[in-house]
């Protein structure tokens, strides 16, 4: 395939196609429990069609087929032909999940691998009726043989084709030159009252036409017995249509027209379809003038079909006047009743989003920033100026640069949705690979956070649920001995707390047995025994998240690397994010994961090291204190403080990130700033606090990437250079 198509409607294609396939991803599952709701079937229906459609422009194939086969199974489950069931499911879920890479493959341009063999020929056999034999091949269709030239008056067809307009012409001349008929005049008032003239009737209207009452009237115009019309009877069929001589009737001016040599040439040249069909209805008209009143009508209201031609003509009966009123009042009925609804009809709303490039949005975030950072310089000169009107202005400037921050954080931000989409497919494929029964409830989907976390946070609750779904919830004969429903449940949720965002996992399986994970932690040498003793519950829960530590003792395609949580940890450490477990044995576990709500603008503690300035994430930072540093301890050889009797290992910062730093410096008093990162609780010893502050965080040069404890930079209010404390990273590498 070549994607020579315009970009702007590839692109157009893969963004209305990959809001379907994630809203495919979310039905489909839901379809497995409620297999009766119509609504979500034609809604899947018409995804697996718009995407078909899509594809078929932009000439995907391959696309097409896979799509075209789930489509047609879906029509025949919304007409109750077939039944939702798990194998059909998982032919339907394998299928989009063959879409899915083929659109990966048109996002990056690479042409489309074709569907294997075997998944086209399962849709096609869930595409027959339930019980329906395979398709046989369908027979070549046998040539219908071409029906006999037939002309009517019918005003309902206003075109004639070419074999009719040869049959008419074959009826106008005659098979022998010569014919005799019946005046119209002389017809029954008996007439029929189809729409439809005999051919009977219509040879005599065309005997009529050409004088055929004995002797012709006008011998110029010569009957011939060639298929051909003559010029003069061509000029007299124009005359007649264009109105150049009035007549008393149809008739007789059509024979009048027809008897004289043309003297002049009509506007056009040519007869139309619609002129031809309103001289028959004319003709047909006057054949019945002496017929019943009732016949008359039919007759004259079939002959108002040819109302645009008729308006030409100079001398119209007054009986088709008549008749033709009756319809004018309906148009006019018509014409009002439209009129009504068309005002009654609200006007489209116009349209209220429009499709911004994420990378414009990153530019306006980062001019926010420098905005942001003048503001905080305008507002340190503010403080120390002493001017009262500076300070209102500085204070006002204050607000409407908080507001517009806001303001643009709000445009980078998306619904959690995004990301809490997948999980409906996780969890039923990973229930039915453990044979497990069990439900997923999504709470907080409309919670909003940045773009960016939102990307960032998919990999790591995907090994969350994928850890409650294993190891947490316990097989249903199990839960059944247990006491509990056979049907487990995890609860996933999302909500807004202050300026974080709160996510928590919940399941209603076995729970944590903290002695069990100590000894496998003593197993694998993570732990010591000693340690292991003096180790709380909750510290014990913890150890998930440590390298190499699993509970289970086979590894499979879904557990027991012991690499799943300790990505986790280490992937919302990075996201300046915290992860805590709580859990009761034979009850459940839950697992909560607090993150800010953008990577962009950062709170920060300032804290001074000698004359340097450092930024500590204030998410870390739980309490600060003054401490009196000669009532301090030694344990396991490192220096400790007793902080509401729990013992904190003490680090002085400066000795790690200070250039000033002077060893066996003797201290008696310090700042202490206890700060949490995972399970891990300790005190760093400052040289000065300068407050809290909103930074940008601006990344580190060439020279100065990748230095241990250094997540980056930023301006502080007064115009100095902080750099911005990695806190586990600088741990991991110190500590």
């Amino acid at each position: 395939m070549s994607f020579d198509v315009d970009e702007d409607i590839l692109q157009d294609f893969l963004i209305e196609a990959g809001e379907i396939l994630e809203l495919l991803q979310e039905q489909l599952v839901e379809l497995e429990n409620n297999p009766d709701d119509a609504d979500l079937l034609n809604a899947i229906f018409r995804g697996f069609h718009t995407i078909k459609g899509g594809a078929g422009f932009m000439g995907l194939k391959e696309l097409v087929d896979v799509c075209h086969g789930a489509e047609n199974i879906f029509d025949l489950l919304r007409t109750n032909q077939r039944s939702v069931t798990p194998e059909l499911m998982d032919v339907i879920l394998e299928g989009l999940d063959t879409v899915n890479d083929m659109f990966q493959l048109v996002q990056a341009r690479e042409p489309l691998i074709p569907a294997e063999p075997r998944l086209l020929e399962e849709l096609a056999r869930l595409s027959q009726p339930e019980g329906a034999s395979a398709p046989e091949p369908e027979p070549e269709p046998e040539p219908e043989p071409e029906p006999e030239p037939e002309v009517t008056t019918s005003g309902s067809d206003d075109e004639i084709t070419d074999e009719e307009f040869e049959a008419l012409l074959d009826d106008l001349h005659g098979a022998n030159g010569s014919v005799t008929a019946e005046s119209p005049t002389s017809t029954p008032a008996t007439a029929s009252d189809s729409d439809d003239i005999t051919d009977d009737e219509f040879e005599a209207l065309l005997d009529e036409l050409h004088g055929a009452k004995g002797q012709p009237k006008a011998p110029s115009v010569a009957v011939s017995a060639s298929d051909e019309i003559t010029d003069d009877e061509f000029e007299a069929f124009l005359d007649e249509l264009h109105g150049k001589k009035g007549a008393p009737s149809p008739v007789e001016s059509a024979v009048s027209k027809a008897s004289e040599p043309t003297k002049s040439t009509p506007e056009s040249d040519e007869i139309d379809d619609a002129e031809f069909e309103a001289l028959l209805d004319e003709l047909q008209a006057a054949k019945n003038t002496n017929s019943s009143n009732e016949s008359a009508a039919k007759v004259e209201a079939k002959a108002t079909k040819a109302s645009p031609v008729k308006d030409k003509t100079e001398a119209p009966k007054p009986a088709p006047k008549k008749v033709a009123s009756v319809p004018a009042k309906a148009n006019d009925a018509n014409k009002s009743s439209a009129a009504s609804k068309k005002a009654a009809t609200p006007a489209p709303q116009a349209e209220t989003t429009v499709r911004v490039d994420t990378a414009r949005l990153d530019d306006i975030m980062n001019m926010v920033g420098e905005l942001v950072l003048v503001r905080n310089r305008l507002v340190s000169l503010g403080l120390t100026s002493g001017d009262e009107e500076m300070s209102k202005a500085v204070a006002n400037l204050d607000n409407v640069t908080a507001d517009l921050q806001g303001s643009v954080m709000k445009t980078r931000m998306q619904p959690i949705k995004k990301v809490f989409g997948r999980f409906p497919r996780v969890v039923r494929d990973m229930a039915r690979s453990l044979k497990k029964d069990i439900t997923l409830t999504m709470e907080g989907e409309d919670t909003d956070l940045d773009k960016n976390l939102v990307e960032a946070l998919a990999d790591p609750l995907v090994h969350l649920v994928r850890n409650s779904v294993d190891h947490g919830i316990e097989m249903p004969d199990a839960r059944e001995a247990a006491g509990k429903p056979r049907t487990g449940t995890v609860i996933l949720s999302a909500s807004q707390e202050g300026d974080h965002i709160l996510l928590s996992i919940k399941d209603d399986g076995a729970g944590m047995d903290a002695d069990k994970l100590k000894s496998i932690a003593i197993s694998r040498g993570v732990l010591d025994e000693e340690s292991a003793a003096r180790m709380s519950d909750e510290d014990a829960y913890e150890l998930i998240f440590a390298p190499g530590f699993s509970t289970k003792t086979e590894i499979s395609d879904i557990s027991g690397r012991g690499v799943g949580m300790d990505v986790v940890k280490t992937k919302i450490t990075q996201l300046n994010g915290t992860v805590k477990i709580s859990s009761e044995k034979g009850v459940g576990t839950v697992l909560k994961i607090t993150v800010p709500l953008t990577l962009a603008i950062m709170p920060t503690l300032m804290v001074q090291l000698g004359q340097q300035i450092f930024a500590l994430p204030l998410a870390a930072v739980n309490e600060i204190f003054n401490l009196d540093l000669t009532k301090t301890n030694i344990v396991d050889g490192r220096k400790t403080i007793s902080v509401r009797n729990r013992a904190i290992p003490l680090f002085y910062l400066d000795e790690w990130l200070s250039k000033d730093y002077i060893p066996g410096k003797d201290r008696t008093e310090g700042h202490v700033v206890i700060v949490q990162i995972g399970p891990q609780t300790v005190g760093f010893v400052v040289d000065g606090l300068i407050g809290q502050e909103e930074v940008v965080i601006k990344p580190l040069g060439a020279l100065l990437h990748g230095t241990p404890g250094i997540s980056g930079a930023t301006i502080t209010s007064d115009g100095s250079i902080a750099l911005i404390v990695d806190i586990g990273n600088l741990l991991k590498r110190y500590a």
